[in-house]
């Protein structure tokens, strides 16, 4: 009997063991990033080890070239931060890096590429093509519905995912550019599996596109396509807020990795003027930073020295993987503003020829302005942000085309131009995948939607044009509805608006107009490096010119349903000794009669060259 219990106590105690051997075996399931690059600015990197039992390893590479810097514990042991240097000498390689702890081992590649492409950035020369991914063309059905992911397909349903993917928009690059754009902007790629985020903002996976989408080959494909095409891409990023199903939410790497908690945490403040009220309460802003965007999008704690690096590295990760040449970046006010500040000298530094424009979702000028780099607004810090979302040329727009003003509204927008360090790298639009299309608002007016497309590709600034606003989508101002799908692009569509044939008689009216703009726009630089000299409406009309070096452009917004006269003689200056005008709509020439009078069809849109 006592010989029994002694043998059953041994097997206790051994089974004991077993299972702390077995509790003790490190596993590596992901490296964040994946790789990096010789001879990157950025040559500090970060990784974030993902794994089981990962408190206190010891690190190594299987080669030289890679210096490990240290090694740093997370407060869950499912994660490991490791601090390495890869040199402008350290070769291209494949390395291994190998994680120990208590005879365990665990090994991931880690790999390091040539660098081997420069940003074009994008400009004043550019107009934008703002693309939903999953609206605008289904270029592989078998991708709509996948095992392990949230939802499928449901066109039927506005706020589902309808199917639209990489290779879509892949197969209609030459309508893109043939319609007259120079930069693709795609809302968000990277995987959202989580409920009700076909727009791409609620981020599971900060290193991989959406799987219902492609994967991260096909983007670079597309990328490459572009670029063959002669076209830019940029990158829309998300720095403030994911989702709720990420991976992070089940094990948080740190206490303080998010701003709260998912049963804890303050919704965010959408007073976003407290950053340059001089009364304003510190306290108050914070409220902005730290609040959650949503309760489902958890609002990462940007002062956390592993987020803020997380971050940095992602950007560039992307800029540099797959060769993208700007960026866009959401929901800026919300996010930590010194933060930010050093993100955007880093993203700079790293791209000196690139651009960023931070979406700043306000029309008040004076605001908007102190987010921009070299702002004159009295500040403690630089927020070296170079581009701004102009909602006040959009505000003014939609006053116009409502009713709720005139063209008054966007000469007076103008007017206020001072307040910004840089005008013209301002991204200017009328319409976007937030709020209710142009047309919508427009009651379906063709003469003041033509001119406010014409406002928008000769005023200055970077212009942005929302997918379909070429063929005049209406909508509503229900977010499913108004990122309605291109007609077309779907196999199952009945009609193909990607084509002539496929267009009706009003959009092959809009799509002509707009690709004969974009050509003029191409044609003649003035029009978007030119300086503007404009003039207070008068009659409903808006008169501006646009001048570089020998060109100059009469610019004439024609608001009367009538034939009008203009009296030239308000802006003689401008002709000096040139008496003839070119049409560049028709092409027709026009001598300026003694009288100096300038006739001008109703309904008509207005661009002459002055000889």
């Amino acid at each position: 009997m006592m010989i029994k219990k002694y043998l059953l106590k041994i097997i206790f105690v051994l089974a004991v063991v077993n299972l702390n051997i077995f509790a003790q075996d490190i596993k590596i399931n992901k490296i964040e990033p994946p790789n990096w690059w010789a001879g990157m600015k950025l040559n500090k990197i970060q990784l974030m080890v993902y794994g089981e039992n990962l408190k206190d390893v010891k690190v190594g590479f299987n080669k030289s070239g890679i210096k490990v810097l240290s090694v740093e514990n997370a407060e869950s042991n499912k994660y490991a931060f490791i601090n390495i240097e890869v040199s402008s000498n350290t070769k291209p390689d494949d390395y291994i890096l190998t994680l120990t702890k208590n005879d365990q081992k665990a090994e991931v590649k880690f790999p390091i590429l040539k660098r081997n492409y420069t940003p074009k950035g994008f400009n004043t020369e550019d107009v934008l093509y703002l693309i939903m991914p999953d609206r605008f063309s289904n270029g592989n059905p078998s991708n709509d519905t996948l095992p392990g992911f949230s939802e499928g397909v449901n066109r039927n349903e506005p706020n589902s995912r309808h199917g639209g993917d990489i290779r879509g928009i892949i197969n209609h690059l030459d309508y893109i550019k043939n319609l007259g754009i120079t930069t693709l902007w795609l809302t968000p790629v990277v995987e959202n599996n989580t409920w009700l985020s076909y727009h791409g903002y609620q981020a599971t996976d900060f290193y991989n596109v959406d799987k219902r989408l492609g994967d991260n080959q096909l983007y670079v494909k597309l990328v490459d396509e572009t670029h063959k095409r002669g076209m830019k891409i940029i990158l829309d990023h998300v720095s403030n807020h994911f989702s709720i199903d990420h991976v992070w939410i089940k094990d948080l790497p740190f206490k303080d990795w998010t701003n709260g908690t998912v049963k804890n945490h303050l919704p965010a403040s959408h007073q976003k003027m407290v950053y340059s009220d001089v009364h304003g309460d510190s306290s108050s802003m914070m409220n902005v930073v730290n609040g959650w965007f949503a309760d489902y999008m958890p609002d990462l704690n940007e002062q956390n020295p592993y987020v803020q690096k997380y971050i940095i590295q992602n950007t560039i990760w992307w800029m540099e993987y797959a060769k993208l040449d700007g960026i866009r970046e959401d929901t800026y006010p919300y996010n930590y503003p010194k933060f930010m500040a050093d993100w955007a000298k880093a993203v700079m530094e790293e791209y000196p020829a690139s651009n960023i424009v931070g979406e700043v979702w306000t029309g008040d000028v004076a605001f908007l302005s102190t987010y921009q780099k070299n702002s004159s607004y009295p500040n403690d810090f630089e927020t070296n942000l170079p581009a701004l979302t102009d909602f006040g040329f959009r505000d003014a727009i939609y006053d116009y085309v409502s009713g709720k003003g005139s063209l008054r509204s966007v000469y007076e927008l103008l007017t206020k131009d001072f307040v910004y360090a840089i005008s013209t790298n301002m991204v200017t639009f009328v319409d976007n995948h937030d709020i209710g299309r142009l047309m919508f608002y427009a009651k379906e007016n063709i003469k003041k939607y033509k001119n406010s497309l014409l406002m928008l590709l000769t005023t200055r600034g970077i212009p942005q044009i929302f997918y379909g606003t070429e063929l005049g989508v209406i909508g509503t101002e229900h977010h499913g509805i108004l990122r309605q799908d291109f007609p077309g692009g779907w196999p199952e569509d009945k009609r193909d608006a990607f084509t002539d044939e496929g267009r009706n008689d009003k959009e092959k009216d809009l799509y002509n107009y707009l690709s004969k703009l974009l050509s003029i726009r191409k044609e003649h630089k003035s029009l978007s490096n030119g300086k503007l000299i404009h003039f207070a409406p008068e009659k409903n009309t808006y008169v501006y010119f646009r001048e570089l070096k020998n060109e100059k452009i009469l610019c004439v917004v024609n608001d009367n349903d009538d034939k009008t006269e203009i009296d030239l003689t308000n802006y003689i200056e401008q002709f000096g000794r040139s008496r003839k005008l070119k049409n560049l709509f028709s092409g027709d020439e026009i001598i300026i009669d003694k009288n100096n009078k300038l006739q001008l069809n109703n309904n008509s849109t207005n661009l002459f060259l002055i000889h």
